[in-house]
């Protein structure tokens, strides 16, 4: 195997997370007397870490404050915000294939690793990964490889896949090879800045890069 491990970033690489991020948003800023924002204005928060995405909606910098919309926009995406999302059409197939042939899988997202977890398990996902590795306020993406390269769950030889400049910046910061989708919220202009080893159009391109890399 080329790679020791592929590691998927979720929302926006393996589902579509929109209406529920959207939802939610909105819900935790008129709770907290802030104007509900439209879907375009949101759309570039989807992939950045909670705190900076509802730091910049609502114009704050108050910690305290920023700490009190998350808290509020998780209440409701708990109960309901994780559900509204969907698989990207080919993920299924591309995860299968991979599986088939071999290759170990797991993800890391900037979301809290519960609601990564139930979202997995929600859509039958969660048996194609080995691990799930989720964030919390502060810890950057990069940190969170660099965990799973101290612990020994993947090794420097692993290939990190998004659809954000965040997933690319991560990867390079903790020494790792990365690889960009395009079906997502990132354009290829976005992406090729960190110069990924491919960006692929579609699930089926990528499966065909991994395997001929294979």
């Amino acid at each position: 195997m080329p790679y020791h491990s592929l590691i998927f970033d979720l929302d926006g690489t393996l589902t579509d997370p929109l209406i529920g991020i959207v939802r939610c948003m909105n819900y935790a800023l008129s709770s907290h007397d802030h104007q509900p924002k439209s879907e375009i204005e949101i759309r570039p928060y989807i992939g950045p870490p909670l705190e900076t995405a509802l730091g910049d909606l609502s114009g704050s910098t108050d910690e305290i404050h920023i700490k009190q919309l998350m808290a509020t926009y998780r209440e409701r995406y708990g109960e309901l915000g994780y559900a509204e999302n969907t698989v990207y059409d080919g993920i299924y197939p591309l995860l299968d294939l991979l599986k088939s042939k071999g290759f170990r899988m797991g993800v890391c997202t900037s979301k809290f690793e519960k609601y990564a977890v139930q979202i997995l398990e929600l859509f039958k996902l969660d048996g194609y990964f080995d691990f799930v590795s989720g964030g919390d306020y502060g810890i950057a993406k990069s940190d969170q490889l660099i965990e799973l390269l101290g612990k020994k769950e993947v090794d420097e030889s692993s290939l990190m896949i998004g659809d954000r400049d965040i997933d690319l910046i991560s990867a390079r910061l903790a020494g790792l090879n990365s690889a960009g989708v395009l079906w997502g919220y990132g354009s290829e202009e976005e992406l090729q800045v960190e110069q990924p080893v491919f960006v692929c159009q579609t699930p089926g391109q990528l499966g065909e890069q991994l395997l001929s890399s294979n």
